[in-house]
Order: C-alpha cells, then sequence, then structure tokens
C-alpha cells in the first residue's frame, strides 16, 4: 500500500513536469539515491528522486469505526484502520551545468504539491481503493536535521522538498469477532 501511495505521486509529478516542460521522456523516478554498497543508484542522474525516508504512525487521535451490517444482534467486529504518516523527500538530482535544472525542477514539485496538497478518490480516481485520502505537508527541517538526515541517506546534499503524506489508511477488513449490541438500556428497567 506504501508502494501504491508512491506511486501515486511521483507518477502525478511526472505527469505535471512532463506537459509543462513538454518532456518526451519520464522524468521522476522512486529510488533511493544510492545503493547499500554506497555507489550511485541506476537511472537516477538528471531525475526528479522520489523515495521514503520515514514511516510513523499518526498521533491523531483514535478514529471511531462505525459497523455498516448488523444482523439484529450482533455487529462484525474487525481490527481498526491504522493510519500512517509518511516522509516522502523529493529531491533534483542535477549536478555540474545541471545545476540550473535541478532548482527549476525542485521549484516546480513545490508548486504542484502546493495546488494539489489532497488526494483522494473524486479528486484522483486511480488513488488505489484501500486509500482513503493522500494529504501533503512541507516539512521544516533545521540546518542540523537536515544535515542529519542527508549524512543517513549517504549521500550529498541536493535541492530537495520532504513532505509528510497523510494519512495512508490501512484497514484489513478482517472480521475478528462479532460484538453483541446493546440496546438502549433503560428501557428494560421500565416496567
Amino acid at each position: 500500500m506504501i508502494n501504491m501511495a508512491v506511486q501515486l505521486l511521483a507518477g502525478q509529478l511526472n505527469q505535471y513536469l512532463r506537459r509543462i516542460y513538454d518532456l518526451n521522456e519520464d522524468v521522476v523516478v522512486i529510488s533511493n539515491l544510492v545503493d547499500l554498497d554506497g555507489s550511485v543508484a541506476p537511472s537516477v542522474n538528471n531525475k526528479m528522486v522520489v523515495f521514503v525516508t520515514n514511516i510513523e504512525k499518526d498521533s491523531m487521535p483514535f478514529r471511531q469505526v462505525i459497523p455498516d451490517q448488523v444482523d439484529g444482534r450482533r455487529v462484525p467486529a474487525s481490527r481498526p484502520p491504522i493510519y500512517l504518516n509518511l516522509q516522502v523527500m523529493m529531491a533534483a538530482n542535477f549536478n555540474g551545468n545541471n545545476y540550473p535544472e535541478a532548482l527549476k525542477f525542485i521549484s516546480s514539485a513545490i508548486i504542484f504539491f502546493q495546488r494539489h496538497s489532497l488526494f483522494n478518490h473524486q479528486i484522483t480516481p486511480e488513488l488505489d481503493e484501500r486509500i482513503e485520502k493522500l494529504i501533503l505537508e512541507v516539512e521544516n527541517l533545521t540546518i542540523q536535521d537536515m544535515s542529519n538526515l542527508w549524512g543517513t541517506l549517504g549521500g550529498k546534499y541536493l535541492p530537495s522538498v520532504l513532505y509528510k503524506v497523510r494519512v495512508v489508511a490501512f484497514d484489513t477488513e478482517e472480521v475478528v469477532d462479532q460484538i453483541p449490541i446493546v440496546r438502549n438500556p433503560l428501557s428494560s428497567m421500565k416496567g
């Protein structure tokens, strides 16, 4: 499911960049910047690279799930969905004389996601049915946090923007129990 969320964001950004710059090939890729051995990942040169830097449980309060069907006496109970926040980095990997291109593409990515910070099934029908919606917010990093992040990533700083992508909803829809329905307890006390 995480892959579907990231693929949707990268695909939408890629379509936008191809359209506004009249490009014949894809400019957005989903990839690590460097491989585990420290070498530059293949196919990321002169590309906008999209990758996940962190996955965390959403800290918003528990959302009440209302059951859809009742058989008259029991309500099917399933595990509540899990809501996650993804931290997704978009980095412009253009070097040397192409550095102005990096700035152009990262600026365009910021503009695109400022205009399109919400993806749901009404706006984006191709959104995976297991995902309720995606909401993007820019994450501000201090210089120290940015230095730590890029050091952890194993690369040198690139023009980039980090987004918090919320809410990815996982719902197994697996029934784990049948809960008895409690009718109005006061009605049984009348008498």
